[in-house]
């Protein structure tokens, strides 16, 4: 069966009113894209380690801490809904890279504590960074200016999104 397209000016073309619509001009895309071919970077970098990219970010976020670490302030630093950040924890915690434990003063907080073996992978993940880095098809200032630029942009978007839950 064949499809039919209208030979109208409502069809998507160069020539058409349509532009924003082609495919090549979909921020929505350009970003998938993007995240995807880094993360398949990582991906194969950290398998060797026994983490997925989202364990790394669990990982990086504990250890730039200065003080203990919530359940809520890790799902929020990454942008995670709880969905996502509890089964990662307990994969986590049952692989021994950290611990669970509830507050005694407010049984609702979990408080997310790095093991040895957490703390000791560090040294290791500082070389995938690195490594991807060298992959990447950009100079270390682009790649400033393109972590800011995007930055920028999540904020924006979350000042007027509603917050993680």
């Amino acid at each position: 069966m064949d499809v039919l397209r209208p030979e109208t000016s409502d069809a998507v073309g160069p020539t058409s009113d349509y532009t924003d619509l082609r495919v090549d001009q979909q921020l929505c895309l350009a970003l998938q894209i993007a995240s995807s071919l880094v993360t398949r970077i990582y991906r194969g970098l950290l398998e060797p380690l026994g983490l997925t990219h989202p364990q790394y970010l669990v990982l990086i976020a504990l250890w730039e801490r200065q003080e203990r670490c919530s359940m809520g302030d890790l799902r929020r630093g990454l942008c995670m809904d709880t969905g996502a950040i509890t089964p990662l924890v307990k994969r986590m915690e049952a692989a021994g890279l950290l611990t669970r434990s509830r507050d005694v003063v407010d049984e609702r907080r979990v408080w997310v504590d790095l093991t040895d073996a957490g703390w000791s992978l560090r040294d290791k993940v500082l070389a995938v960074r690195g490594s991807v880095v060298e992959q990447l098809p950009l100079s270390d200032d682009e790649i400033a200016t393109m972590r800011a630029s995007l930055q920028a942009f999540n904020a924006g978007m979350l000042a007027s999104a509603p917050p993680f839950r």
